[in-house]
């Protein structure tokens, strides 16, 4: 799938990872003009919260959190940060993904203010929080992402991460998944995808290692892109009531990812 000719070839810089060069918004993000209070005062503040990562926003540099919040709204409804994800297209021509070897694991991150896609979270007392369920290559490229509350188990997130995927993949492949996904049901829906599956927890990996010097674990490469994503602080602690808000933050920084290594690359 090619990136959308929308993005292709633009030139915004954000975070200074050589984003100049792959990407900028696209021009069909709609344009609106500044709200003008009838009495000539300032603008009125946005009809929906902003929230507190919004507030925290430097007003000299960015402008109005309430204003930021609504700019950011229309990004999302306009699905300007799931088109990110179509980044691995370019990826792949022009470093190759790894599919040989893909892993798939969830993590469960803070939700304070709950909402959709959030729920008691089983090992932080009950308090709420959500999960995120996340598929990478061989070398821990983010592929495909769904999220869901704290409770939902990781095979319930299964079949929409794989199909989350936006990119055509080669078949077969192999999946690593833990433990607690190793179901008839989930071999199932993992072999009618193209995968073969392969399920081991952590003491099973140290012994096979031990009996085979040369065998090396292939999953704990999802749980280090779980650590990198959160290094975004937006991600650690989700305060979004909205799932497509805290998705898109995902997206956004999956694709940061994606980017930084294009810009490493060359």
């Amino acid at each position: 799938m090619p990136w959308p000719a929308a993005i292709r070839g633009t030139s915004a810089t954000l975070c200074g990872r050589g984003w100049n060069r792959w990407f900028r918004p696209p021009p069909r993000m709609p344009k609106v003009g500044a709200r003008v209070c009838p009495s000539g005062g300032p603008s009125p503040p946005s009809s929906t919260s902003c929230g507190p990562g919004f507030r925290g926003t430097p007003c000299r540099e960015l402008g109005a959190s309430s204003t930021i919040h609504d700019r950011f709204q229309e990004w999302v409804g306009a699905g300007f940060f799931t088109a990110l994800g179509e980044a691995l297209a370019d990826f792949d021509e022009l470093i190759g993904i790894d599919w040989k070897w893909q892993a798939l694991d969830g993590a469960m991150t803070k939700a304070p203010f709950g909402g959709a896609a959030s729920g008691p979270n089983p090992t932080d007392r009950a308090k709420l929080g959500g999960k995120r369920s996340l598929l990478t290559d061989g070398a821990g490229i983010p592929l495909a992402v769904a999220i869901d509350g704290a409770n939902r188990h990781d095979l319930k997130l299964l079949a929409a991460t794989l199909d989350g995927i936006v990119v055509t993949r080669p078949e077969p492949q192999r999946l690593c998944l833990d433990a607690g996904c190793a179901y008839d049901a989930v071999r199932d829906d993992v072999a009618a995808r193209g995968y073969d599956a392969h399920m081991r927890g952590r003491g099973d990996e140290r012994m096979e290692k031990e009996r085979n010097p040369g065998w090396r674990a292939r999953r704990w490469v999802v749980e280090r892109t779980h650590s990198w994503l959160n290094r975004s602080r937006r991600l650690l602690v989700r305060w979004e009531k909205q799932a497509e808000n805290y998705l898109a933050f995902v997206h956004l920084a999956c694709a940061q990812l994606i980017f930084s290594n294009l810009s490493v690359s060359g």
